[in-house]
């Protein structure tokens, strides 16, 4: 008698997974934005801190490295530390990203966009 509301019922638990996806989108955003990874150069010498969304969050630099005429030196090595976070953050993001794929039953390799 009710033979198609099965199609029905179906787009009822789809509707229902998108909406907790969003849900876990909008959560992890906010977890992501408060998360933070440093990265380091001249052996820790430099050390840059950003946001996992790769915002630049502080800058740490050893006064040892304050010699006029290494001024190209330290500015390499500030260069390398920012660097050295970005990429930090990235891998940081697709590692969440990827958490939140295989909780939501994603096959591996098959996450969000990133």
């Amino acid at each position: 008698m009710f033979k198609g509301l099965g199609g029905i019922g179906d787009m009822a638990k789809m509707m229902k997974s998108a909406q907790e996806m969003q849900k876990r989108m909008a959560d992890l955003q906010e977890e992501m934005a408060r998360m933070e990874v440093t990265g380091e150069s001249g052996a820790g010498l430099v050390k840059a801190t950003a946001s996992v969304q790769g915002e630049l969050k502080a800058l740490s630099i050893d006064p040892s490295i304050f010699d006029p005429e290494e001024k190209e030196v330290v500015e390499d090595l500030i260069l390398a530390a920012i660097k050295d976070a970005q990429s930090r953050a990235q891998a940081k993001m697709q590692e969440e990203m990827a958490r939140i794929g295989q909780e939501m039953g994603l096959p591996p390799g098959m996450g969000f966009p990133g």
